[in-house]
C-alpha cells in the first residue's frame, strides 16, 4: 500500500488524486492520512539513520567485536536513551554483525598413563638442513559438513608444510598420514626426528621420535 501512496504522491499533479486512487484501487481518505503523516515518518527515518551511523561507528571502533548488548551499553554511556531491542533490530536490518569469539576447542590433552618420551630436539626448534627435524600438530576447521581435522608436518629448516592429512577424526593415523606424505615426497631424511606435543586425542604419539 505504501508504494501505491508514494506513486500517487509523485504523479498527482499530472493525473489527479481521484483518478490515481480509482486506478490503483485505494481510498482517497487513506491516501490523505498517509500524506499527512509523511513528515513525521521522514523525521523518524532520519533519526534512525543517524542512530544507525552511531551504531556502525561504535561497532567499527571496537573492531566488530560488539554485538547489540555492547553497542547499547556504549550508546547509553554516551547519553543516548535507547532500547537494546531497537539496537538489535537496526543492526540486523543493516547487516551490522558482531564477531562471535568461539571458545577454543581442546584438540588434545596429555595422556597421564603414557610413559614420558624424551624430548630429542631439546626445545630447539631449528634445523641445519631440510628433512632433519620435523614438527606436527592438529587443528580443526568448521565446514558445512561438520568439523574436519587437519594434521600437518612442518620442516623446521624451511618452515614449510611438507605433509598434511585431513579427516573427520583425530585418531593417530591422521598424524601418521601427514608424515607418510612427507616421506612419499622425498622430503624426510632417514634419520629425521618428528616432534609433537604429548596430546592424546586417541592413540598417544611420543613427544619426539623417528618418523
Amino acid at each position: 500500500m505504501t508504494l501505491r501512496y508514494r506513486f500517487i504522491s509523485e504523479h498527482r499533479a499530472d493525473y489527479g488524486v481521484q483518478r490515481l486512487c480509482r486506478v490503483l484501487a485505494v481510498r482517497r481518505p487513506g491516501f490523505y492520512e498517509w500524506l499527512t503523516a509523511l513528515p513525521a515518518r521522514e523525521q523518524r527515518a532520519a533519526a534512525e539513520d543517524q542512530l544507525a551511523a552511531e551504531i556502525a561507528a561504535i561497532h567499527g571502533g571496537h573492531r566488530g567485536a560488539y554485538g547489540s548488548p555492547g553497542v547499547a551499553v556504549e550508546l547509553r554511556r554516551r547519553g543516548r536513551r535507547v532500547n537494546r531491542k531497537r539496537v538489535e533490530r537496526i543492526m540486523r536490518e543493516r547487516g551490522i554483525v558482531g564477531i562471535t569469539r568461539r571458545r577454543r576447542r581442546s584438540l588434545t590433552r596429555q595422556d597421564q598413563t603414557a610413559a614420558p618420551a624424551p624430548d630429542l630436539i631439546g626445545r630447539d626448534f631449528t634445523a641445519d638442513a631440510p628433512g632433519q627435524r620435523l614438527v606436527g600438530d592438529i587443528t580443526y576447521l568448521p565446514t558445512a559438513e561438520g568439523w574436519l581435522y587437519l594434521a600437518t608436518t612442518i620442516d623446521l629448516h624451511t618452515r614449510e608444510v611438507i605433509g598434511h592429512a585431513m579427516a573427520a577424526h583425530m585418531r593417530a593415523d591422521l598424524v601418521a598420514d601427514a608424515v607418510t606424505l612427507a616421506h612419499q615426497r622425498g622430503l624426510v631424511d632417514p634419520k629425521a626426528i618428528f616432534h609433537s606435543d604429548r596430546g592424546s586425542p586417541s592413540t598417544p604419539l611420543p613427544s619426539s621420535a623417528p618418523p
